[in-house]
């Protein structure tokens, strides 16, 4: 007797669900319960919105040409491929979208069509035209971060940019480490804050980490966040929220995409290009100007909370590009 049956979770991602039986004993339908609401939490919850949202775009694309999405044709996925290339779609979209047809079908409990040879092939024909290096956002520096600070307005909004701007840039945060932050996660000591960083993309099972933030000289995030929270009277709950235009301060937590759309604000307040900019230029600035400051890699991993010694090379590389140069003095 199976007791498990595949339902859709955000209209796509489908996960265990009990089958009422009356066969099935109360003990074990309440385990199966649990093991369902565990299968859901298998995957975070940016990824199965994602997830969720691809595997849309490809039912309306079978559905368009009369195919099956659920179980899809090795030919209908290659089909669907090719026309997302021939769209321009990214290459790194374009392998979201492949995984998000695979995890779909792989759910139900279907063979993938993804794991075909001819898919395979096309994939990778799609990947050698579009090209796979990712585009890199400019870092914000910790001089251009100063600047953006200097720009913020002096109302609430101003305050909790300014706050985000230079918490996000001193420990190195991810835009959704940011606005996950509650007050209880933040700890003053004399050097500076202790920072609570519950769970982050790299830590999906909430193990958790605590950033040290130093205070600033110049631009200090302490007095900065401690600033916005007197401001917003806000003494308990998500740290960083909505402000509307009459000054009321939300009681939800402000988006991930928000943070990015302040850094782009703030950079193009600077006279930057703020198509460069995005929130991840914040971690980036730091990596960078610490890297330019000679940190120790091993200290700014304590910061960025890196697994790979190897991810943050790049960061040193680009700092120091031309110190000790190779080729000093030979022309």
């Amino acid at each position: 007797m199976n007791a498990m049956l595949p339902v859709a979770v955000d209209g796509a991602i489908p996960v265990p669900a009990v089958v009422t039986d009356a066969a099935i004993p109360v003990t074990l339908r309440a385990a199966l319960e649990t093991a369902a609401d565990l299968a859901g939490n298998e995957k975070a919850p940016a990824t199965r919105k994602a997830y969720a949202s691809d595997f849309r775009i490809f039912a309306r694309w079978c559905a368009a040409h009369g195919l099956a999405a659920l179980p899809a044709d090795p030919a209908a996925v290659a089909g669907f491929i090719a026309d997302e290339a021939s769209r321009g779609v990214k290459a790194s979209t374009l392998s979201r979208r492949i995984a998000a047809i695979k995890h779909r079908h792989k759910a139900a409990g279907e063979a993938s069509p993804t794991d075909d040879e001819r898919v395979k092939a096309v994939v990778r024909g799609a990947r050698r035209t579009l090209g796979v290096a990712p585009r890199k956002l400019a870092a914000a520096t910790a001089e251009k971060t100063i600047g953006m600070s200097t720009l913020t307005r002096g109302g609430l909004a101003g305050k909790r940019d300014r706050a985000i701007l230079l918490l996000g840039f001193a420990m190195a945060a991810r835009r959704s480490e940011l606005v996950a932050l509650d007050v209880a996660d933040i700890e003053e000591c004399p050097e500076g804050l202790r920072v609570r960083i519950r769970k982050s993309r790299t830590d999906q099972e909430g193990a958790g980490a605590t950033v040290a933030v130093v205070r600033g000289s110049i631009a200090c995030p302490v007095a900065a966040v401690k600033d916005w929270l007197a401001a917003a009277g806000i003494s308990g709950g998500p740290v960083f929220r909505p402000v509307n235009k009459g000054g009321k301060v939300a009681g939800r937590r402000l988006s991930a995409r928000s943070v990015c759309d302040i850094v782009k604000k703030h950079a193009g307040k600077l006279g930057l290009n703020a198509a460069d900019f995005g929130a991840h230029s914040l971690r980036a600035g730091f990596l960078t100007s610490a890297a330019a400051r000679g940190a120790s890699i091993f200290k700014m991993m304590d910061v960025s909370r890196h697994r790979s010694v190897e991810t943050l090379r790049g960061y040193v590389r680009d700092a120091n590009a031309f110190r000790d140069h190779a080729g000093a003095g030979l022309l």
